[in-house]
């Protein structure tokens, strides 16, 4: 377990801001549990396309970190997957269980914190995380985190910004982003948005690179994800014509020595 079980400030103005903005993603959270063939990211790029979830995840125990609204962890339970959702929003949490209902899906939802996740070592075989944790966590608690309660050769999935999308997205709410870089790499990691009340961490390729390897994983794959010619974001900040031409999103794989 991580050596200090209380929520530190970014734990609970994150939890704050999610509990406020959970009704926000009501809508997308239904269209997310209805569908049999899951999509990821701002784009919704198709599944075909990335092949984020393993070939074989039946029986596999999964834990989705910082599961949002928990579709992600839907999609894992209908291939069989024994998954387990964790998140600091009640809120979001509330919209995941009600969802349970409606489409007959039961697995264990725990309101907690991904840096200090209430389950045993070696627990899983997979997390996943696609802007939760990933986004939301400070990584120098939730990679060794997610590194204990993995079994050796367990896989740690995420999907997150890009590194380069992060330099060159404005500050201010809703501008699209820019072919010109606007803040530097060195020392990036804990950024505070104007207006935002919450807490988001963002890292050069290096430092991620570093801290996996710190806490025991092996990098299998980067993958700078592309949408395709057709693809609508709900997003005012993601221009498709930038997306096509520079990546904006990243989905790491790396395993547990």
């Amino acid at each position: 377990m991580a050596d200090d079980r209380e929520p530190r400030e970014h734990v609970r103005r994150n939890r704050a801001r999610w509990d406020v903005e959970a009704k926000s993603y009501v809508a997308a959270a239904e269209r997310g549990w209805a569908r049999e063939d899951p999509v990821w990211g701002i784009w919704h790029v198709a599944e075909s396309q990335l092949n984020v979830i393993p070939a074989n995840v039946r029986g596999k125990h999964a834990i989705e970190l910082g599961c949002g609204t928990a579709y992600v962890s839907s999609w894992l339970a209908r291939r069989g997957a024994r998954v387990v959702g964790i998140d600091a929003s009640m809120s979001q949490l509330a919209t995941a269980r009600r969802l349970q209902k409606t489409h007959g899906l039961t697995f264990p939802l725990i309101h907690g914190d991904a840096e200090a996740v209430p389950c045993c070592d070696a627990a899983f075989d997979l997390a996943i995380s696609e802007y939760g944790a990933c986004l939301w966590a400070d990584p120098d608690r939730w990679i060794p985190e997610a590194a204990r309660i993995l079994r050796p050769g367990g896989e740690l999935i995420f999907l997150v910004n890009s590194t380069l999308f992060t330099l060159c997205v404005p500050a201010e709410d809703e501008l699209p982003v820019t072919d010109r870089l606007l803040r530097p790499e060195f020392g990036m990691f804990r950024i505070e948005w104007p207006g935002d009340p919450g807490v988001e961490f963002h890292m050069s390729h290096g430092d991620w690179i570093r801290r996996l390897r710190a806490s025991g994983f092996e990098i299998e794959d980067l993958t700078e994800v592309r949408p395709p010619e057709t693809a609508t974001t709900s997003y005012a900040y993601a221009s498709l014509e930038w997306s096509r031409r520079w990546p904006g999103e990243e989905l790491w794989r790396a395993r547990r020595r």
